[in-house]
């Protein structure tokens, strides 16, 4: 059986942030210079009442109107996402019928950021290889504006809302996944954190007091704390090893792959790490201007506009590699088609 990625579809909110939006609010930021090390000149929010599914929900009902496959011919939902709408239900279970799939279907939410594509890849393909999914509806969709202190640059400069909806099946054509690898160290779960909101901290009164810190950063516990130092240091070490991992595990080296592309947190993080692995510049996708870190939908967005935009042949060998929050990382070999 050949398993592929049959589709891809995305979605960001109409609302879109710029630098000189957030130099005009905040004079003392220096936003040419975020600019300068990030790539990011704008980001999209969602508005006040619209949450990640709702992104999501748009970019699978996109993606279904394509009709690559018989609606009734998926089998199972997997959501991932660090905003869902509730603590329970799972917010796949509200897709499935938002969406109109069968009551044979099943939904489940995992919680990972960067990662959690090349993660849902990893679950979709075992599902449809086991037997146990003829098709798995992939969604990615995350809202990290809402956990974000409008006084942090550290976070808000960086990241946008964004969803993607990607179906992986059985297929004929040439197109096809090659090997996984994926690792977890939950010991520096707390350099990319939201402290406050689970069960572990309620959110609470005390828990919303807001701090500054010593490099004039505002925030509080209800909202996303990054140690942007510890994070770049193990994905500078975790990547280019999980990288030479998974070449060695398909029998690969870099020569014989068209496009590396890694979750987009930045351009400079994705400048050293090529750098770190001796990948050439040209074979690295960089898009991250004009929407920001957009978290688990970093590397559908990049895919679908590398392949809207020629750069992605029928038939290229790529690797994907998403890496950050957990600290958790997963990076797979696939041929495009």
């Amino acid at each position: 059986m050949v398993v592929a990625i049959l589709g891809i579809s995305c979605e960001l909110p109409l609302h879109v942030e710029t630098n000189d939006d957030l130099q005009r609010e905040n004079p003392d930021w220096r936003m040419a210079e975020v600019y300068g090390t990030s790539g990011i000149w704008s980001r999209h929010i969602v508005a006040s009442d619209e949450t990640a599914s709702d992104l999501g929900f748009r970019a699978a009902a996109k993606l279904l109107a394509r009709e690559i496959v018989p609606l009734n011919e998926i089998d199972y939902i997997v959501y991932c996402t660090q905003s869902p709408d509730y603590f329970l239900p799972a917010t796949a279970c509200v897709l499935q019928d938002r969406l109109g799939l069968g009551k044979h279907v099943g939904a489940l939410d995992f919680n990972l950021g960067c990662s959690g594509f090349v993660y849902g890849l990893q679950m979709a393909h075992g599902l449809v290889m086991s037997g146990a999914a003829r098709n798995v509806l992939l969604i990615t969709a995350d809202t990290p504006t809402k956990f974000v202190n409008s006084r942090d640059r550290t976070t808000r400069t960086l990241f946008g809302d964004a969803g993607a909806a990607t179906l992986i099946g059985s297929a004929r054509q040439s197109g096809c996944f090659g090997d996984f690898v994926v690792g977890t160290d939950g010991s520096g779960a707390k350099n990319l954190m939201v402290p406050s909101g689970g069960m572990r901290m309620p959110r609470s009164r005390e828990s919303g007091v807001e701090s500054t810190d010593k490099a004039g950063c505002t925030r509080s516990a209800d909202n996303l704390y990054m140690d942007g130092n510890a994070v770049f240091s193990f994905a500078v070490i975790t990547v280019p090893r999980t990288i030479k991992s998974l070449l060695l595990k398909a029998k690969m080296t870099i020569d014989d792959i068209d496009w590396f592309v890694y979750h987009q947190a930045n351009r400079y993080m994705l400048e050293t790490l090529a750098k770190q692995s001796r990948i050439p510049l040209e074979k690295m996708l960089i898009d991250v201007r004009d929407h920001g870190n957009v978290s688990s939908s970093s590397i559908p967005i990049t895919l679908q506009r590398a392949v809207e935009a020629g750069r992605i042949q029928s038939g290229q060998k790529l690797v994907l590699a998403g890496f950050g929050v957990g600290y958790s990382w997963g990076a797979c070999n696939i041929v495009w088609d």
